[in-house]
C-alpha cells in the first residue's frame, strides 16, 4: 500500500490554462456530473468534521451504556466493548480522518512539486540527482517501509503518522510533474519570460505552475486518498494512537474486541463505509479535473 500508487499516470493530458482561471475550473467541476456528486459527498464529510461536536448524540467518551449492543433506536450503530456509542465515535473521528487525509496530500504534493518541477526545469546534474532520488523512493516497498518507520519513530501520535506517510508519498507525483515541466519549459510563453530576464523562481511561480493546476490538484487528490488508506492501515495494525478517535482506531478496537463474533457488525461496517465514500468522493472529483485538462470530456459530460 504505497501512497504514490494512485497518483495520475505520466501520460495525463494537459491543456494550458490561462492564469486566473479558477472560476472557470470551478464551473467545469460543478458541471461534470461525477465531480458534482463527489463535491457534495466531500462537503458532507467536511461539514461533519467541522460541526461534529454539535452532531454527536452522546459524549464519545461516555461509557455508561451496556457494552456490545447492536443497532437500535437509542444507539443507531450500537455500542463498543466499553459501552460507548459507536455513532458518536464515528462522527467525532471524522475530523481527525479528514485532517489526516488532506495533510498527507498537502505534504506529498508539496514535495512532489518541489522536486519534480525543479528537476524538470533546471535539468542538468540537478535533474540527474533528483531523478535518482525519485527512482530510489519509487522502488522502496511502501507498506513495509511505513511499518518500519512507524515502529522505530518516537511516539505514536497521528501527527507522526501524517509526517511519515507524507514524506514517503511524493515520488510518483514528482515523476509526473517532472515530465510535464520538461514539455512546458520549451513553450513560447516560458521562453519569452526567460528572454525578458525573469528569474527562474518567478517563471516557475507565474508561468509553469498555473498551467499545471489541474495536474497538481489531481496529484493532491490521489495522495489524499492513498494517505487516508495508509493511515487507516497503520492504525489498524496498532501503530497509531488507539486513544485518539478516528476511523482507523475504531477498526482497530473493533477487531481487537471481536466485534463480528459478538454480532456488532455495525462497529466495523460504519467506519469502513465512511472510508470508502470519502475515497470515492475524491476519485469522483478527479473526474472533474480530468475534464479541466481534456475539453472533450467537458463535451461528453454535458
Amino acid at each position: 500500500m504505497s501512497v504514490g500508487a494512485v497518483a495520475p499516470p505520466p501520460n495525463t493530458p494537459l491543456v494550458v490554462k490561462p492564469r486566473g482561471a479558477f472560476r472557470e475550473i470551478a464551473g467545469v467541476l460543478w458541471s461534470n456530473s461525477k465531480s458534482r456528486i463527489g463535491l457534495i459527498i466531500l462537503g458532507i464529510f467536511i461539514a461533519v468534521s467541522i460541526f461534529g461536536p454539535l452532531l454527536t448524540p452522546y459524549n464519545p467518551n461516555d461509557s455508561n451504556f451496556q457494552d456490545m449492543l447492536g443497532p437500535s433506536l437509542q444507539h443507531w450503530l450500537g455500542t463498543t466493548q466499553n459501552g460507548q456509542d459507536v455513532m458518536s465515535e464515528l462522527i467525532a473521528g471524522t475530523r481527525i480522518s479528514v485532517i489526516v487525509s488532506f495533510s498527507v496530500g498537502a505534504i506529498a504534493t508539496f514535495l512532489a512539486m518541489l522536486i519534480g518541477i525543479t528537476a524538470g526545469y533546471v535539468s542538468g546534474w540537478v535533474d540527474e540527482v533528483l531523478s535518482f532520488l525519485t527512482n530510489v523512493f519509487l522502488v522502496l516497498p511502501g507498506l513495509p517501509l511505513l511499518i518500519v518507520l512507524a515502529s522505530y519513530a518516537p511516539g505514536r501520535g497521528m501527527s507522526l503518522i501524517v509526517v511519515i506517510i507524507g514524506f514517503t508519498g511524493w515520488p510518483w507525483g514528482a515523476r509526473v510533474l517532472r515530465s510535464q515541466v520538461v514539455t512546458l519549459r520549451t513553450r513560447d510563453f516560458v521562453v519569452a519570460a526567460h528572454l525578458a530576464g525573469d528569474s527562474i523562481s518567478r517563471i516557475i511561480a507565474r508561468e509553469v505552475v498555473p498551467n499545471m493546476l489541474s495536474l497538481v490538484m489531481a496529484n493532491f487528490l490521489g495522495a489524499s486518498t492513498a494517505g487516508l488508506l495508509a493511515a487507516v492501515g497503520l492504525e489498524f495494525l496498532g501503530f497509531g494512537n488507539p486513544s485518539q478517535l478516528s476511523w482507523g482506531s475504531m477498526l482497530y478496537w473493533a477487531q481487537n474486541s471481536s466485534a463480528l463474533l459478538e454480532g456488532q457488525w455495525a462497529w466495523i461496517l460504519a467506519p469502513g463505509l465512511c472510508i470508502a465514500f470519502f475515497g470515492m468522493s475524491l476519485v469522483l472529483i478527479n473526474f472533474g479535473f480530468d475534464a479541466v485538462s481534456n475539453p472533450r470530456l467537458q463535451e461528453e459530460s454535458k
